[in-house]
């Protein structure tokens, strides 16, 4: 793990969050509200996260998750859920050897096996290409649900782990699908809902929520600044009292 479980123990607290995690929502509504159809609105989306790695990188931000495909969004017009496949793979095609040169790390997470062979093997190469960078990791959720992922965690710790009765958070933490990332500091949900859907459950116990009526596509490095802001105004006690945290400020 790249840091110890908030339930077990206090994180080290950073000014600029080290970990943000987003929901991207709203593409669909944005074209909507253009009179455009949906597929410009996730065309649109796509750009958005060019813009939002470039962002997060500026500001020194270690690593960005991002929830592009749900194991819920299945459910979605046949039609869309193509379309954001192809949109996946072209985006494949255009952008790792540019990620690769800024030296941005790639991971994509997720039930991988319902996607085509050659998304697959796209992602594959994508990981492999860019797995020793080190300035950023940017990681794409796919196909990907929080119950998923304790799911699989728990089946794989006790495949690991024969007979095991008692399994503690250190016995499951590795092999929970974000086990090469800390846990997100600051959570974004863009486009106005306000709810977790199925991301990251295990993780975002103790993250920062900062919801915003933006829609993704219109979600800038200026939008970015003022949920740091909000992120930068709480007070992160990790189940402390504020009197201790002025006991502790006063100790250093």
């Amino acid at each position: 793990m790249t840091s110890n479980s908030s339930t077990q123990a206090v994180p080290e607290i950073y000014r600029m969050p080290r970990h943000v995690a987003m929901i991207m929502d709203g593409n669909g509504r944005w074209a909507t509200r253009r009179f455009l159809p949906r597929v410009a609105g996730h065309v649109k989306g796509v750009e958005a996260v060019r813009g939002m790695v470039e962002a997060c990188v500026t500001r020194g931000i270690e690593f960005l998750t991002l929830f592009a495909f749900s194991s819920e969004n299945w459910r979605r017009p046949p039609d869309e859920v193509s379309l954001l496949m192809r949109l996946f793979m072209t985006a494949l095609e255009r952008e790792v050897a540019k990620m690769h040169a800024n030296d941005i790390r790639l991971k994509v997470v997720g039930d991988l096996s319902a996607f085509d062979s050659k998304l697959q093997e796209m992602i594959a190469q994508a990981q492999r290409k860019t797995e020793n960078n080190t300035r950023l990791t940017l990681t794409i959720c796919a196909n990907y649900g929080g119950r998923w992922d304790i799911l699989q965690a728990t089946q794989k710790m006790l495949a690991a782990n024969p007979g095991l009765t008692a399994p503690t958070e250190d016995d499951l933490a590795p092999h929970l699908a974000l086990a090469f990332a800390p846990e997100p500091d600051l959570f974004i949900r863009t486009g106005g809902e306000q709810r977790v859907s199925n991301f990251m459950l295990w993780q975002l116990a103790y993250a920062e929520m900062y919801f915003t009526d933006t829609y993704w596509p219109d979600f800038d490095g200026d939008a970015l600044d003022k949920a740091i802001a909000s992120y930068q105004q709480r007070e992160r006690r990790f189940g402390r009292t504020s009197e201790q945290l002025v006991e502790q400020k006063k100790a250093s």
